[in-house]
Parts: C-alpha cells; structure tokens; sequence
C-alpha cells in the first residue's frame, strides 16, 4: 500500500473480533460492535517538539494495538476500510 502518514498519525487496520460467544450463541452483525483491536499498517515519522527536535514514535508497522471505541477517522483506501489515528489514542501494544 502506497501511503505514509504524517507526523504522529498511524494507519490501522481493525482486527475482526469473535462470531460467537463463549456460550456458541452465534451474535448477529447488528449486534456486534466495531472492535477496538488492530494491526498497524503504517507509521507517520514522529511528532515535533516546539524546537524542532524529531520524536520518534513508539509503535511500528506490524503491532497489534489496542485503541478506544470512538478513536479515528475512517477511510477507504484500495478498498479496504482502515483507521487513521493520532499515536496518543493508541492504548497499549498487545504482546
């Protein structure tokens, strides 16, 4: 994929959660909701500093995040539908 966010911004991809729950009921898709896990496509270089001294940001493509429900802006893009969040609402990385 040919795009690179800018500055602390990173472009994530939601990971799907369960079908079913742990009982086997299978949850119908107006019942689910949007899952707040994903995988990192892609990275900005860092924010700055009122100096101009780069930070480099803490994540990178490939992690596994966990972000807040209502984090980001949805886009499109090769017809997928992705995430673009700043690195601040990122939660924590998954191990």
């Amino acid at each position: 994929m040919a795009f690179k966010p800018l500055h602390d911004r990173v472009l994530v991809r939601r990971i799907q959660g369960e079908d079913k729950t742990k009982g086997g009921l299978i949850i119908p898709d107006t019942a689910k909701e949007k899952p707040a896990e994903g995988e990192i496509v892609s990275v900005g270089e860092g924010a700055r500093k009122d100096s101009g001294e780069l930070i480099a940001p803490s994540v990178k493509a490939g992690d596994r995040i966990l972000f807040g429900k209502w984090s980001g802006t949805e886009v499109t893009l090769e017809g997928e539908e992705l995430l673009i969040m700043k690195e601040s609402d990122i939660l924590g990385i998954i191990a």
